[in-house]
């Protein structure tokens, strides 16, 4: 899995490089080593690509089950694909699913990696940024690991949900904030106001970031897009 997901990096990464010509800032923001949190907002499924691709470090996303289950030609596609890059699937029920999530995240951090989270749990239906789950709270706070706020811009026009021709005509980029620490509050990830705090600070820095009209509600999910369930408990 590690030689493919670089692999993919190199042939699929270079490819849309050249194509698509992203840009990113302040990856230097990412710590090169030690666990992290990338909790980013989420305007596209080319999200997926063009928001690691400036990184040097492996970065790993809980997938929803879906990705993995599929069935035919396609399916198989889908799964090998999403299971070479290391991408961990998960339930996206409530409850013990969300549960599992969490656990599955937190043991991402334990080996020392980078964990990718959209804190807002679906894409944007809008393109506006909606209030964050506080699944994001909970993992900073018990693995005791920074958060780097991560924003995507202009990812909502290059391919809009329910599109997959791209608009050629927006350059996709990515902003990396600077590590938030949340050490005050470790010891106090069962506070429910707590973990709310949290959370709205990390999405004001992203928001900050990204330059989006926040909406203060739980964004509409799109048909078929289903959140990841670590990103789903508040």
């Amino acid at each position: 899995m590690y030689v493919f997901y670089w692999l993919v990096k190199l042939t699929l990464g270079t490819a849309l490089k050249i194509v698509f010509r992203p840009w990113s800032q302040g990856r230097e923001n990412v710590p090169r080593r030690g666990p992290v949190i990338l909790a980013s907002n989420h305007l596209s499924f080319s999200d997926h690509f063009f928001g690691p691709l400036p990184l040097p470090r492996k970065v790993v996303f809980l997938a929803k089950r879906e990705y993995f289950t599929g069935r035919g030609l396609k399916g198989l596609i889908s799964r090998a694909f999403f299971s070479g890059l290391g991408q961990i699937p998960v339930d996206r029920g409530g409850g013990a699913a969300s549960e599992q999530a969490l656990r599955a995240g937190l043991r991402v951090l334990a080996d020392g990696r980078v964990l990718g989270i959209y804190p807002e749990g679906t894409r944007s239906p809008d393109g506006r940024l909606h209030r964050g789950k506080t699944g994001v709270a909970r993992l900073a706070l018990e693995s005791r690991v920074p958060v780097v706020p991560c924003a995507m811009v202009g990812t909502f026009e290059f391919q809009p949900t329910g599109t997959i021709r791209p608009n050629m005509r927006i350059r996709p980029g990515v902003r990396f904030g600077k590590p938030l620490d949340f050490s005050r509050y470790y010891g106090m990830e069962s506070d429910r106001a707590v973990l709310r705090t949290v959370t709205d600070e990390i999405m004001r820095q992203i928001g900050s970031l990204s330059g989006q009209e926040y909406v203060d509600e739980y964004a509409r999910r799109p048909a078929g897009d289903l959140p990841a369930a670590a990103a789903e408990s508040d």
